[in-house]
């Protein structure tokens, strides 16, 4: 049974930083790609990060570029996504997911399997 818990979530006043992580356990976590999606509310889910099984590779949405780090450490089955310089625009549920294929990673039907989310409020 594949289970993904993510945590760190909270309050953190604008311009500040969180680190979001995500236990995976239930598959090989080192042979899949790892994604990190968000849903503001009334907003539809979208893509934040992703990062490949190696960690060689990764892909940020363009509203997170200079400000978020997503890593991975598979001798721990745990990724991270590292947010500074926080916006009141990233208030959002954040979860993290895994993707067997890193062709189209930014795509959420990518992913088949999702954690339950953290929250993430930005004040400013």
């Amino acid at each position: 049974q594949v289970q993904l818990v993510e945590s760190g979530g909270g309050l953190v006043q604008a311009g500040g930083s969180l680190r979001l992580s995500c236990a995976a356990s239930g598959r090989t976590f080192s042979r899949y790609v790892m994604g990190w999606f968000r849903q503001a509310a009334g907003k539809e889910r979208e893509f934040v990060a992703a990062i490949m099984w190696s960690g060689g590779s990764t892909n940020y949405a363009d509203s997170v570029k200079g400000r978020f780090t997503i890593s991975r450490d598979n001798a721990k089955n745990t990724a991270y996504l590292q947010m500074n310089n926080l916006k009141s625009e990233d208030t959002a549920v954040y979860y993290c997911a895994t993707a067997p294929s890193w062709y189209s990673a930014t795509t959420r039907y990518e992913y088949d399997y999702w954690g339950q989310g953290t929250q993430v409020i930005v004040s400013s």
